[in-house]
């Protein structure tokens, strides 16, 4: 891959895992050193208990073409987040790329439980880990980015505006905390315009990540043996997707033009003209609207 993005310092807050992994390993590949922050690594696992780490993520990046860097963060601890970018300045004195990917709720929120029958406690966690953890994130690190221009923040979320804006997302806590995340790129991006940086929402399509694989019961290599029972499974992408969609953010020097938009992984590739691993380019969001939403059989012709 060409180095795009070299001599740019990048920082993946929620890398562990999932997006944020393969948003780490995308934007080593384009040659940048990425801070791979998260609360798992391989001495101490989140309160999650999953098995990626955030060593693992820096040595994909490292051995994609850039260099990674794992740094164990709360992202809920001010002092912790404090620390780690204290660190990103003296050991690089510039932040050029900020992805606010912190989540950690997935085993959290009931997909069935109404506000009213939902855990309040883990609501709250939810709300906390989705919301605050970005906040936090952003307060400390928005100071070293804005000394060059041209920095870049991505907020990660699923669902893009428009979608969000008509459809119920899961459950009450899951559905506030998605959309509030596209709310917080939409403001700092207004904060942000005149110190010359940008700051965009991002979603995947439907995310072919390690808890979804799992929890359909395959593996990247098998993952079309889900369509028996989960038929629009088939418009799924793989993390690397999303992460190319930020290496071309990252990349692109007229990034400002999307400043404050919501954007997702389909909509950049056909811009920017990447594709996934596997030479396609899926179109998650207009899929479901007009497919699965629609009640239209499993059919990604056109899509994909």
């Amino acid at each position: 891959m060409e180095k795009t993005l070299e001599g740019k310092v990048a920082l993946v807050a929620g890398a562990s895992r999932g997006a944020g992994r393969g948003i780490a390993v995308e934007l080593g590949a384009a040659g940048a050193t990425v801070y791979c922050s998260a609360r798992s690594t391989r001495a101490q696992r989140s309160e999650q208990n999953l098995p990626e780490t955030i060593e693992e993520t820096a040595e994909l990046v490292t051995a994609a073409g850039g260099t990674g860097i794992a740094v164990q963060t709360d992202h809920l601890v001010p002092e912790q987040v404090q620390a780690l970018v204290d660190r990103i300045d003296t050991e690089q004195g510039r932040l050029d790329v900020l992805v606010n990917d912190i989540w950690g709720g997935e085993l959290l929120f009931a997909w069935e439980d109404k506000l009213w029958e939902h855990s309040l406690e883990k609501g709250l966690r939810i709300l906390r880990l989705a919301i605050d953890t970005h906040i936090i994130t952003s307060h400390f690190a928005l100071p070293l980015l804005l000394r060059q221009p041209g920095g870049l923040v991505v907020e990660m979320t699923d669902g893009t505006a428009d979608y969000n804006a008509t459809h119920y997302r899961v459950s009450f806590f899951y559905d506030l905390a998605k959309s509030s995340v596209l709310r917080m790129a939409f403001a700092q991006a207004q904060e942000l315009a005149p110190h010359r940086a940008t700051a965009v929402a991002l979603t995947p399509g439907w995310l072919r990540s390690e808890l979804m694989l799992n929890h359909f019961g395959v593996t990247e290599e098998n993952w079309r043996d889900a369509l028996t029972t989960v038929p629009h499974f088939a418009i799924s992408e793989t993390p690397r997707y999303v992460g190319r969609a930020v290496a071309a953010l990252a990349a692109d020097a007229d990034v400002a033009r999307w400043n404050g938009q919501s954007l997702s992984s389909g909509q950049l590739a056909q811009v920017y003209r990447f594709t996934d691993l596997d030479g396609s380019r899926p179109d998650a969001w207009r899929y479901l609207v007009e497919v699965q939403d629609a009640g239209k059989p499993a059919d990604v012709t056109g899509y994909r």
